[in-house]
């Protein structure tokens, strides 16, 4: 029951206070250039390649055994990649446009982003039902992770005039599947050590094609010079000393 809890309280807090931060920034400070864009995805990218190969499937294989891990691993890139596709982001809008289609891209952004943050929040429920060090560190880059996408879901809406207040709560409530896919999670894992292992192992594949198909290619894409492959190195270093000392 405590495990029960602990995920969801930190599934809620990863999504809602993750993209409700970056929302709230954008809806401050205006759009964020293009050099610190790059380096904060880099930065998430890399914090969560990190967790992935170094505590994620090592956990999966060590519970369950290779098969069941990297089986899961697999369903877990198949799972997120037919999300992506049905609820696709939309990103930084750029030009002059009207106001309805800035606020029509910040809310299909929203709902996309509402939508990835259900398989994230898998990953952080099946992290704590393997342990409260793992599930927290998973819940922690996967806050950082929903810095950026609040900023992406919160830029469009900011050229379309809403204030403040209302950015920072569509952004925070874009978070809010977070916490039922935590709940699920744990309950899911704590059924068996095998049904655990995939859902680690699940958990790592999501987050790794999420790294791949957003968060690394958007680092690049925005960078200026080298200052998306400046964020990931950074991001992998602190993800190294993320895992190491919890």
């Amino acid at each position: 029951m405590q495990a029960l809890l602990d995920a969801t309280v930190v599934g809620l807090a990863a999504g809602v206070v993750g993209t409700g931060i970056g929302s709230l920034a954008v809806a401050l400070t205006g759009t964020p250039t293009r050099r610190s864009l790059s380096i904060m995805m880099g930065l998430a990218g890399g914090v969560m390649l990190s967790v992935v190969f170094l505590d994620l499937v090592p956990e999966a294989i060590e519970i369950g055994g290779t098969v069941y891990a990297l089986g899961g691993f697999v369903f877990g890139v198949g799972a997120t990649g037919i999300v992506d596709l049905l609820t696709p982001h939309f990103h930084f809008v750029s030009g002059d446009c009207e106001r309805e289609r800035f606020l029509r891209a910040g809310i299909l952004t929203g709902i996309g982003i509402a939508m990835h943050n259900l398989p994230e929040g898998l990953a952080i429920g099946a992290s704590y039902a393997h342990g409260s060090s793992l599930g927290f560190s998973v819940g922690l880059t996967i806050a950082l992770h929903n810095i950026p996408e609040g900023m992406a879901m919160a830029a469009p809406m900011c050229a379309a005039r809403l204030d403040a207040l209302q950015i920072t709560k569509w952004g925070a409530l874009a978070g809010l599947p977070m916490a039922l896919g935590s709940l699920v999670g744990v309950a899911v894992g704590n059924v068996s050590s095998a049904v655990l292992s995939v859902c680690l192992g699940f958990a790592g594949g999501a987050m790794v094609f999420i790294t791949a198909d957003e968060l690394i290619p958007d680092a690049q894409e925005f960078a200026v010079g080298h200052s998306g492959t400046f964020g990931i190195v950074l991001g992998v270093l602190a993800g190294m000393i993320l895992v190491y000392a919890l």
